[in-house]
């Protein structure tokens, strides 16, 4: 098997407590992301989850699912668990945090890791000026080859001569990440780092210890899914 879409969804999320089952237009945010990745060129999906009561929706959905254990640190880990034994290789890690994300974005992370010297992928999209102080967005600044340089909640760049957002210096991460499988399974094989304990951010374990980022630029604006708040903002945009 070539290409692999795990989606992580752990339960007791500390911002927005069972979050693969909470309603969006009367559907679970688990079933959007699985269908998302049902809709890419992946050739298999796997639900991973921590709780049952997330184990069994996923199964009613038809998905194939599977419990991982509740002690990961972060989705990253709990998709290594799944596919450490797998004979595969490229793995897309897909939250729910992104319900409307267009298929095709999780082809463009698959593509990107058939390059030479690309072992870790994501997306980016341009940064709204209301964004930039949010701590619930996660802004990232890149190097001239279009890798990360660092990923943050604060505001990054800083602008000391109030010039504003400007597009092409200021982007938002949107949370999916692409892995070929050694990749993943090194960089799981390392502790948490400090930057990423400090952050609350699981890629910065990948940069504290020197893995390089591609960093893919896309369109995606609708709102990601991390708060009470977020999920209102949704609603508001689907209306």
């Amino acid at each position: 098997m070539k290409r692999l879409v795990v989606i992580p969804a752990r339960y007791g999320s500390s911002r927005l407590p069972g979050k693969p089952l909470v309603l969006l237009k009367g559907r679970p945010l688990i079933q959007y992301a699985y269908e998302i990745a049902k809709r890419s060129s992946a050739d298999r999906v796997i639900i991973a989850t921590d709780d049952h009561r997330v184990l069994e929706v996923a199964l009613n959905l038809g998905a194939e699912a599977v419990l991982t254990s509740r002690d990961h640190p972060s989705g990253t880990d709990r998709v290594a668990e799944v596919v450490k034994e797998m004979d595969v290789r490229y793995v897309v890690n897909l939250q729910c945090d992104e319900p409307l994300l267009p298929p095709h974005y999780i082809d463009l992370l698959f593509s990107a890791l058939e390059e030479k010297g690309v072992d870790m992928a994501t997306l980016v999209s341009p940064l709204e000026p209301e964004e930039l102080t949010d701590p619930n967005v996660v802004k990232v600044v890149m190097d001239r080859e279009g890798f990360a340089l660092y990923f943050s909640r604060a505001p990054i760049p800083f602008s000391r001569d109030k010039k504003g957002v400007r597009r092409g210096l200021y982007w938002r991460h949107v949370g999916i990440y692409g892995y070929k499988k050694e990749a993943l399974l090194w960089l799981t094989a390392l502790p948490p780092s400090p930057l990423e304990e400090e952050e609350r951010l699981e890629q910065l374990r990948a940069l504290e210890n020197g893995m390089r980022i591609l960093l893919i630029p896309c369109e995606h604006k609708s709102p990601s899914v991390d708060t009470e708040e977020d999920l209102k903002k949704l609603e508001a945009f689907l209306t």
